[in-house]
């Protein structure tokens, strides 16, 4: 017998932005040799220039480390019953709005989308909207974690 310890109740829950975070080019061209991303345009402000960009553009997978940030007021949450070593990751999926580029200020907004349990796991759906400061809609990140069931004692 396995149990998974995470409440489904939490599915509809929202976690407000914490402020915002300042995308910073070291980070973009660290995630961007981190990913292999060679494209001029996210190391070099000038490449990144001559594409119309104010700075270097992060790749577009970058929006993870944004929302994996703020996703973990969520997951530490102990009310919700995570128990992040049994965490495995599912699937990632984003929809752009416009690029993310250095000096950019983002605020994260977390909506756990879907909590069920099968099998004794929990499948855990979140979507966190990444915006602008000002509100405008730069990328939502959405994910699917997936809580091992421990066995029974």
């Amino acid at each position: 017998m396995t149990t998974v310890n995470v409440d489904e109740s939490f599915a509809g829950r929202v976690y407000p932005a914490r402020g915002t975070t300042t995308v910073t080019a070291d980070a973009v061209r660290a995630f961007a040799r981190a990913v292999r991303a060679a494209h001029p345009s996210h190391h070099d402000a000038a490449a990144a220039r001559e594409l119309g960009h104010p700075d270097v553009v992060a790749p577009p997978t970058f929006a993870v480390v944004l929302a994996q940030a703020a996703e973990q007021q969520f997951i530490a949450d102990p009310a919700a019953g995570i128990d992040f070593s049994r965490v495995v990751h599912g699937e990632e999926q984003f929809r752009h709005h416009r690029p993310v580029v250095a000096g950019d200020e983002i605020a994260a907004e977390v909506h756990v989308d879907r909590v069920r349990v099968v099998r004794g796991n929990a499948m855990v759906t979140t979507r966190t909207e990444l915006t602008l400061a000002d509100g405008t809609p730069v990328t939502t990140v959405t994910s699917m974690l997936v809580v091992r069931a421990e066995e029974a004692s």
